[in-house]
């Protein structure tokens, strides 16, 4: 077995059946409605209450990165069981989680010189950056390096998207990222925008009125950025607080394409949903390591 161990923030939103089966070590994101009190994601709240919280109080909750202490505690007390560290973030145009995972290594290495720790910027977030730690973590399992495991992901994470519609311009308008008269527009229109995240841009790629026309869209630019056969994907569903729309597009999915999914449906977690708000849902995918 490779003497290394993954970890990633918690802007990963892995599945904990996923975490427990590829041993995963998830370094968490904070979450405060008062700007006050800061929680530690899926620690001290789940992601049903923060959505729970977010809808019924009309809140725009405030997210922090993990700090420097953060990583450096988690790496910490695998250096001290002989491990060296692959470690993936939220894409840094969305974070500066990055550079607090880098600042950590740095001091660690100082002393424990014969160990390593790898940095990954994975310019993904939710299910895109989940699907990339376990294709790392089936690496892992199979005996590669972690300089090998490395190598690769720093090719894969290249390969995948993860495209996205929301139902309202609520929470993008709230948190500053678009300006008021566009969401009104858009409410009064009944439009629902589709969002991309790719290489690490997120970005508006079209918009459809009406919910049922947003999730055909979401599978139609899903098509289009398929470029080689479904078996060399791994591909997952990833929805906010919309269970069941998740669970009819997966079918959808599943029916139109004649694919099975590997993976459960992800939930996407604090860092995507304090800007989107309780009706994300999309689809994400990368290359298989081995494909």
């Amino acid at each position: 077995m490779s003497n290394f161990v993954i970890v990633s923030d918690s802007s990963c939103d892995l599945p904990d059946s996923l975490k427990q089966e590829y041993n995963i070590d998830v370094v968490p994101f904070y979450v405060s409605f008062d700007k006050e009190n800061y929680l530690k994601e899926n620690i001290d709240i789940n992601i049903n209450d923060f959505y729970k919280k977010m809808v019924s109080e009309k809140i725009i909750p405030k997210t922090s990165l993990p700090s420097m202490d953060d990583y450096c505690n988690h790496f910490k007390k695998h250096l001290d069981n002989g491990l060296d560290i692959l470690c993936f973030t939220l894409c840094s145009e969305l974070s500066g989680s990055y550079q607090s995972a880098v600042n950590a290594s740095n001091i660690l290495l100082e002393d424990y010189p014969d160990r390593k720790i790898i940095v990954i910027d994975s310019r993904k977030a939710t299910v895109a950056q989940g699907l990339l730690v376990v294709e790392a973590s089936k690496m892992k399992n199979a005996g590669f390096s972690i300089q090998e495991t490395y190598e690769k992901m720093e090719q894969l994470k290249h390969e995948g998207i993860i495209v996205f519609t929301i139902d309202t311009l609520e929470y993008l308008q709230k948190g500053g990222r678009i300006g008021k008269a566009s969401a009104l527009a858009s409410s009064l229109l009944n439009i629902k925008p589709i969002l991309l995240l790719d290489n690490g841009i997120l970005e508006p790629h079209s918009k459809v009125r009406g919910r049922k026309k947003s999730l055909s869209e979401v599978l139609r630019i899903f098509d289009e950025y398929i470029k080689e056969p479904l078996d060399k994907y791994q591909i997952a569903i990833a929805h906010a607080n919309c269970k069941d729309e998740a669970i009819e597009l997966e079918k959808v999915l599943k029916e139109k394409y004649n694919i099975s999914l590997d993976y459960p449906i992800f939930d996407i977690g604090i860092t995507i949903g304090a800007h989107t708000g309780a009706t994300a849902i999309g689809v994400g995918f990368i290359k298989k390591f081995n494909s």
